[in-house]
């Protein structure tokens, strides 16, 4: 039998049931502008700490981070991969650069050498994409903050699922102890290091190359070379193969930048510097 006390609490409960889907709803949901980032950053803690990731690595990482409206604006405003391709290799690749690429596969012979045995992928490809990059770490900046660039895309409707994993990414790097939250700086997009990776690449394929039990793709040239190989190699690189247009090396070259226009000019560099 149903009393009226019984009848009270399941009166209570249809009304507050209805708000507190309704928060959870929102709070999980993406968002156009940073009016609901707080509740949805709650959420994404949640997330985090259901999928093992420390308190400390949470904490550590997302305590105190806001949205940031420019990472949005810049996201819109991507201009440089709309250009021929004509344009893009001749704003990105020039005389200097290829000579201090070549400076560079001498400098670092034996880690190059040590990479190439390893990873089976050619040290052209390597170092074509460590200048177009970087300019060879010379432009790696710190401006941004890589947690709050990545929460902020997280959060914002257009890539939300992408980032979303990217983000959780970040946190593991934190959490296993290879950079300290305030070393995450660097690309609006999260993008880390000498050779750009983003959080989830850097993860899956990040190698500590120097044996200091760090992988750091920020200060370590041989965690940079070899991570990068490691990269393409698991991506389905295959050694002592073609990286012309129609090969499978071509193919993996695109999955670094699906923009045609990098792709091939990574492939175009790599081959002046091979002297084809």
């Amino acid at each position: 039998m149903i009393n009226s006390a019984t009848i009270r609490v399941l009166a209570t409960l249809a009304l507050v049931l209805p708000v507190t889907l309704s928060t959870a709803a929102h709070a999980a949901s993406c968002g156009s502008s940073g009016a609901g980032f707080g509740p949805w950053l709650a959420n994404f803690k949640r997330q985090a700490a259901a999928q093992g990731l420390s308190q400390h690595a949470i904490g550590a990482g997302l305590d105190g981070i806001t949205y940031d409206a420019r990472i949005v604006r810049l996201d819109r405003n991507q201009k440089s991969f709309k250009l021929s391709f004509e344009q893009f290799y001749a704003r990105r690749v020039g005389t200097a650069l290829i000579t201090r690429a070549r400076a560079r596969l001498k400098t670092h012979r034996a880690t190059l050498d040590r990479v190439e045995r390893q990873f089976g992928v050619p040290r052209e490809i390597v170092v074509a994409i460590w200048g177009l990059e970087t300019n060879f770490g010379a432009d790696t900046s710190g401006k941004f903050s890589i947690i709050r660039s990545v929460a902020t895309l997280a959060y914002d409707c257009r890539r939300s699922a992408f980032f979303t994993g990217q983000l959780m990414d970040a946190l593991r790097i934190i959490d296993n102890a290879h950079m300290r939250p305030e070393e995450l700086r660097g690309g609006w997009a999260g993008e880390i290091g000498q050779t750009q990776f983003l959080p989830t690449p850097y993860v899956r394929f990040a190698v500590d190359f120097d044996g200091d039990g760090r992988k750091d793709l920020i200060h370590s040239v041989p965690d940079v070379l070899a991570s990068t190989a490691n990269f393409l190699k698991g991506h389905g690189w295959k050694a002592g193969q073609s990286w012309e247009p129609g090969s499978t090396n071509y193919a993996v070259i695109k999955d670094w930048n699906r923009a045609g226009v990098y792709q091939r000019t990574i492939a175009i560099m790599a081959s002046k510097l091979a002297g084809r």
